[in-house]
């Protein structure tokens, strides 16, 4: 399936410091490459068969301090209600963006969005898909578009865009066939496991500071495979931030000890699995921070890809309390 919208938003004010930004109504345009899962994998029918896309999104933010945004984000789409007439879907994405006109404290200090030009995107959508005729199909939607950086650099409060969609739809074939509607059961049901990971990231502490500080992890987790769709994990993790310790040099008088800005925290986990890719979030709590720099708990969400049994890759998302913390890429073994 090919598709093409157009796309009307409004920025949304989730913080005093962007208010001044909310005027504008952007607006933007979407290209879309979307194939319909038919059974080559159990995971399919155990999805009750959803769509895997790719969006190409362009977003004029009609304001000179925002300019223009880029953006490129696979996504997978589930449906809530479909026969051969309609397609009422839920469609979730992550990806990258290209900001063309970020942050700068000379020439472009108003933009407190993003001061990178590389953000990530996430995107969720509800769409509803009508068949004019067998081949094209008619799309409305409503949604919402995030761009950030995570923190990398500073200032970094997002964006967030409450979004209407309008376009239609070139089907192939509608609907698609499907097989192996009753896969069986994967055998790792009920099965245990263990994960060691380990991962870097970069962040900057303010505007006024340019270095970007590296921040790593440890994490060692056992899990369980819960069922077709689910693995929950129990884990403990180190972290090492090494922005804390410029901030303490920063701010701590001469001649008085400085507290560790090592930090060790216990976290429960939870996988849904799409083949070899994952989406995993995260609950954690801080056992051991002598430097109270955030809040004792902390979040994460990521997506996650086995390149073979053993060896995966991840990019995840930290935050506190809401706000972005640090990008994280993460390497590990599942053992």
């Amino acid at each position: 399936m090919v598709g093409a919208y157009a796309q009307g938003s409004i920025i949304m004010a989730h913080t005093y410091a962007i208010r001044h930004l909310v005027a504008s109504h952007p607006t933007g345009f979407e290209v879309n490459l979307q194939q319909q899962t038919t059974g080559a994998a159990p995971w399919h029918g155990w999805y009750k068969f959803p769509k895997i896309g790719l969006a190409l999104t362009y977003y004029d933010f009609h304001n000179p301090a925002l300019g223009y945004a880029f953006s490129a984000s696979p996504y997978i789409s589930k449906s809530i209600s479909r026969n051969a007439k309609h397609d009422l879907s839920f469609r979730l994405g992550a990806g990258l963006a290209f900001l063309t006109n970020p942050y700068n404290q000379e020439t472009n200090h108003k933009n407190t969005i993003a001061s990178s030009a590389l953000n990530a995107t996430l995107q969720f959508r509800f769409e509803y898909d009508y068949a004019l005729t067998p081949h094209l199909g008619l799309l409305v939607g409503a949604g919402l578009n995030h761009y950030s950086n995570g923190a990398t650099t500073k200032p970094n409060f997002g964006v967030n865009l409450p979004s209407v969609v309008l376009g239609l739809n070139y089907h192939q074939q509608r609907p698609a066939p499907r097989t192996n509607a009753n896969a069986p059961l994967p055998a790792e049901i009920g099965h245990t496991f263990f994960n060691v990971s380990t991962s870097v990231g970069f962040k900057q502490r303010t505007e006024g500071d340019k270095q970007k500080y590296l921040v790593n992890s440890l994490t060692v987790a056992v899990g369980r495979r819960m069922n077709r769709k689910s693995n929950l994990l129990l884990g403990l993790e180190g972290f090492n931030d090494r922005s804390l310790k410029a901030t303490l040099n920063d701010t701590t008088r001469a001649g008085l000890a400085q507290p560790d800005v090592k930090k060790a925290g216990i976290f429960v986990g939870h996988e849904l699995l799409f083949g070899r890719l994952v989406f995993d979030s995260h609950l954690g709590f801080y056992l051991y921070a002598p430097y109270k720099s955030s809040t004792p708990y902390y979040e994460r969400l990521g997506l996650k890809y086995h390149f073979t049994n053993l060896l995966f890759g991840a990019v995840d998302l930290k935050i506190h309390r809401g706000a972005a913390d640090v990008i994280e890429f993460k390497i590990g073994a599942r053992l």
